[in-house]
């Protein structure tokens, strides 16, 4: 699960510290910790799922 170009471009300009920011920690953990928060909520409807599972134990 990917997050939407419109909730990732405003993630970074949230924690941006410079226009056109998006390597900084700050943007990077938000992304991350967004992406996180997704796939936790995914897999409370969705238990079975094992492939996105997975890739919430990559991301974490």
């Amino acid at each position: 699960m990917a997050l939407e170009a419109d909730v990732k471009k405003a993630i970074i300009d949230e924690y941006a510290t410079h226009p056109g920011d998006t390597g900084s920690p700050e943007v990077q953990v938000a992304i991350l910790t967004r992406r996180i928060k997704d796939l936790t909520e995914h897999l409370k409807e969705h238990k079975h799922d094992h492939h996105s599972r997975r890739g919430l134990l990559l991301l974490v």
